[in-house]
């Protein structure tokens, strides 16, 4: 099948095409909601960051909300400030407009009563909307897609299937020249030292080591040890009985691939290959922070059928679990339950895989995008003041 996308001036490819709002800090989310009911169409990303964050945490929600805006995905941006918010909407609109994409700026404080403000913001939806349509897909090749991947509710079938086969399918996108990122560092604890082996040079592994180091260090303060701990309530009903023992099976998500580097979260990766991120593994924080680093389509294994998705994404749930792909099938796309049934091997449930990404790529839309599943969540660590 051919893949087709929407190319963009920077020579990047979306392979979906929207029109978002995104608010530059959690106060403006209202006025934003007002736009987004006047245009249904519309990618509304509301979020709580913007104000009363400190040094790192800061920084970290002005990279990822930028980020946001930046996803190939994304055709043209309005960014909606209220006016007195450190994060502001003209910092994130310079930084989106990098990407050589339509971005225009409506601050509320400057426009006088609420009323004006959604006038000229109807305004601008309505001539973005327009041009955004025109827009046709063409031809191109997979070495334009940023794939990111994630697992969620994981059990014993996870790491025996639904995983390495993701793997599989992710080793495809590389071999093709494309793009890999994965993250989840607590998903890492216990199979640091196997996954830096695959680090292309001594810096990568000891980042690696050092993102898991302070993962580890946030939850002893907290008055937890984790390591030889059981996971997730979920988790240990699936059959997992450790933490160690959830990450060798989550590292096989990541294939076979050298690892390039290790991002910061929401960090955009430089050149091409597989990218490890910093990050949780809660889903929203999750991925919001893969949508940030560009992925135009998201992998998500799942043992027991978590159903999240991401509405700037599309997500693509794999699952090897016989019960769930029965049970949850209404938001489960690929099932490699024939993996452990003796019915297929892990090349060709990655090929199904790799197939499904193809097909999602060009227009097919994923059942989380059908249910119109996706929030945002920034992911931070510090206070609000």
């Amino acid at each position: 099948m051919e893949l087709t996308g929407y190319q963009r001036s920077n020579g990047q490819v979306g392979f979906r095409n929207y029109v978002a709002i995104l608010p530059s800090v959690g106060c403006a989310n209202d006025i934003v909601n007002g736009l987004g009911h006047l245009y249904p169409n519309v990618l509304v990303l509301n979020h709580r960051q913007g104000c009363g964050q400190l040094g790192i945490d800061k920084e970290q929600s002005a990279r990822t909300l930028a980020g946001l805006g930046k996803n190939p995905n994304i055709g043209a941006v309005l960014v909606v400030g209220l006016g007195c918010e450190s994060i502001t909407a003209n910092y994130l609109a310079n930084e989106i407009a990098k990407t050589g994409k339509r971005v225009e700026v409506l601050v509320a404080q400057n426009e006088g009563s609420n009323l004006n403000t959604l006038s000229k913001g109807n305004v601008i939806l309505k001539d973005m909307i327009h041009e955004v349509s025109n827009m046709k897909r063409t031809p191109c090749d997979l070495n334009s897609l940023t794939l990111g991947i994630k697992c969620g509710l994981t059990d014993t079938t996870s790491g025996l299937s639904s995983n390495p086969a993701t793997g599989v399918a992710a080793d495809r996108i590389i071999e093709a020249g494309g793009t890999v990122v994965f993250g989840e560092t607590p998903e890492v604890i216990g199979a640091e030292h196997i996954l830096g082996k695959r680090a292309v040079s001594e810096e990568v592994k000891q980042r690696l080591c050092h993102y898991v180091e302070l993962c580890e260090k946030r939850v002893k303060d907290s008055g937890v040890d984790i390591r030889g701990a059981n996971p997730a309530p979920g988790n240990i009903k699936g059959g997992i009985t450790s933490i160690e023992e959830k990450s060798l099976g989550a590292i096989k998500k990541a294939g076979s691939k050298p690892l390039q580097d290790v991002l910061a979260y929401g960090e955009v990766p430089e050149g091409k290959g597989l990218f490890f991120m910093d990050g949780p593994g809660r889903t929203p924080e999750a991925l919001t922070g893969l949508n940030a680093t560009g992925a135009q389509i998201i992998v998500f294994s799942t043992g027991g059928g978590s159903p999240a998705g991401t509405r700037i994404s599309p997500v693509i749930k794999v699952t090897g679990n016989s019960r769930t792909a029965e049970v949850r099938k209404d938001h489960i796309d690929v099932s490699v339950e024939g993996i452990i049934k003796g019915e297929m091997n892990l090349q060709q449930a990655g090929e199904r895989i790799f197939q499904e990404i193809i097909e999602v790529a060009s227009g097919k839309m994923s059942k989380a995008e059908v249910f119109g599943y996706g929030s945002l969540s920034v992911w931070n660590l510090g206070v609000h003041m």
